[in-house]
């Protein structure tokens, strides 16, 4: 029987009304869907700048790519995977893979080319 009063706080980073940056709910992080910024880039430039994204909101919710437990990666064209898997290879901990799963997608611009949302702990 749950008291309200000790219902674990759920904490929304950047709310807006279509979507959160990130939740944080009982140590858990679940973030957004990271796309680069510059869309003029190739799948290994908006890679870097969707690590790097998420790194920060990681970094917001006091954890990081070591606490990963499941990623979402959507490629536009899924011939991509071998460079991105090169720089998320580089990117992971050592034995620090998380639960994966990765597909080709059409995104909301053609221009994207990589998105990844996560999962981690803190």
């Amino acid at each position: 029987m749950g008291d309200h009063h000790h219902m674990s706080k759920i904490i929304r980073t950047e709310p807006n009304a279509v979507l959160s940056k990130a939740v944080e709910y009982h140590g858990f992080v679940f973030t957004q869907g990271c796309t680069a910024s510059d869309l003029s880039k190739d799948i290994t430039g908006q890679t870097e700048e969707v690590l790097a994204s998420l790194d920060e909101i990681l970094e917001i919710h006091g954890t990081d790519n070591t606490r990963l437990l499941q990623a979402q990666i959507w490629l536009k064209d899924i011939r991509d995977r071998d460079a991105m898997n090169k720089l998320w290879i580089k990117w992971l901990p050592q034995g620090g893979a998380p639960a994966r799963a990765c597909v080709q997608a059409n995104m909301a611009d053609p221009r994207h080319l990589v998105e990844i949302m996560v999962v981690a702990t803190k």
